[in-house]
């Protein structure tokens, strides 16, 4: 089973990366772009085989490990 997490900054968290893509893509000629949020995709390959279970674990995981949830939001997709 695979799940994928993706974890993004909360709204009203300041995202420096995002501003430097912006600005970049401004820089390029790319004219248009109000605002940029970047955050990060994680896959996971999982031996579980009951989706609830995997999806209760992999939200373990991000609670534990793979975001910060004082500044991040993340959501996870099952497959």
């Amino acid at each position: 089973m695979k799940a994928k997490v993706t974890v993004m900054l909360k709204t009203g968290v300041l995202d420096p990366q995002g501003e430097a893509v912006k600005s970049a893509l401004g820089s390029l000629g790319f004219g248009g772009v109000d605002a940029v949020r970047q955050g990060k995709v994680i896959e996971l390959d999982l031996a579980e085989t009951d989706p609830a279970a995997a999806e209760a674990s992999v939200k373990e995981m991000c609670e534990k490990l793979l975001a910060n949830t004082v500044i991040e939001s993340y959501s996870i997709e099952i497959a």
